[in-house]
């Protein structure tokens, strides 16, 4: 079953204790699509400027991506810059140049409409709501935001959580969304909002899946260096909504499941600057992984 994914498509600049590189792939939809599509079709929505050569993306199509939502406008394409330290989870955003991104309004093809799932990516709330008008009741809509959403757009934000079955934060931010510091309460603030179900990232201490009625906790893939942390939550969401459009279910076995798939997908991320990594592995190293995961945590 095919998964709709909006967000961003950008260049990054990246600088860690391992090196750095200029003008990388990024952007929340890169990163989820390329997760996604080794385990289901994916149609993507975003917006890129004339300086952004679509020919990086050909990996995408040779997969199960249809990029022809992918729009072209004049000006430059969103980028940004960051540099990290030795911790991994702390980094120094140098710049954020929108470019043509500042003016995006989601523009959903007639043969996307369909798509029995949706990813909202880390995107204006008022986006959000906008995409959700134009879709044909999915079967599940998947949500990420950040802490300046939930700061300046609460009220927005609110509104596309009334309309959401799955929400994807980290740890900081369910605390913040709910002056909440338990996240087992938190969630419970979090489903009176809308979602059936809250995933809680806790970066290299793992994910917590989170019902009314189960909870489930996901340990993430070792890895020993990590060289490059940009885009691992929304590579995540790929290989969590990939495995989910590929079973086409969603009940709470296969939500378990999904979310090993995508600390398995992450770890790849990591390895590697930008999508170096990830663009390079097939469907049957996430499974791998998976299977490793499963064998540490038996008991």
């Amino acid at each position: 079953m095919s998964i709709l994914v909006v967000g961003s498509v950008a260049y990054d600049s990246l600088e860690t204790p391992y090196g750095s590189m200029e003008k990388a792939l990024g952007g929340s939809a890169v990163y989820f699509t390329t997760a996604a599509s080794l385990f289901a079709p994916v149609n993507v929505v975003g917006v890129v400027g004339d300086d952004y050569d679509f020919s990086d993306l050909d990996f995408l199509q040779e997969r199960k991506a249809d990029l022809s939502g992918v729009i072209r406008k004049k000006g430059d394409t969103f980028a940004w810059k960051g540099v990290y330290g030795e911790d991994p989870n702390e980094r120094e955003t140098i710049y954020t140049r929108l470019g043509v991104f500042a003016d995006f309004k989601p523009e959903i093809p007639e043969s996307f409409r369909k798509s029995g799932y949706v990813f909202l990516a880390n995107i204006d709330p008022d986006l959000q709501i906008d995409v959700l008008t134009q879709v044909d009741r999915p079967k599940l809509v998947v949500l990420d935001t950040m802490n300046f959403w939930i700061e300046s757009k609460r009220e927005s934000l609110n509104r596309v959580l009334e309309q959401t079955d799955v929400l994807i934060v980290n740890d900081s931010e369910a605390k913040q969304l709910t002056v909440e510091n338990n996240l087992f309460t938190a969630a419970g603030k979090l489903f009176d909002l809308g979602p059936k179900i809250v995933v809680i990232k806790k970066g290299e201490h793992g994910a917590l899946l989170l019902s009314k009625t189960d909870k489930f906790f996901a340990p993430i893939y070792p890895v020993e260096k990590v060289k490059d942390p940009t885009g691992a939550g929304d590579t995540f969401a790929g290989g969590f909504m990939g495995y989910i459009g590929s079973q086409d279910k969603t009940d709470w076995d296969t939500l378990k499941k999904a979310v090993i798939y995508g600390a398995a997908a992450a770890s790849f991320t990591v390895e590697d600057f930008s999508i170096l990594r990830l663009k390079n592995i097939t469907a049957e190293d996430v499974n791998q992984r998976v299977g490793e995961i499963k064998k540490m945590t038996e008991f």
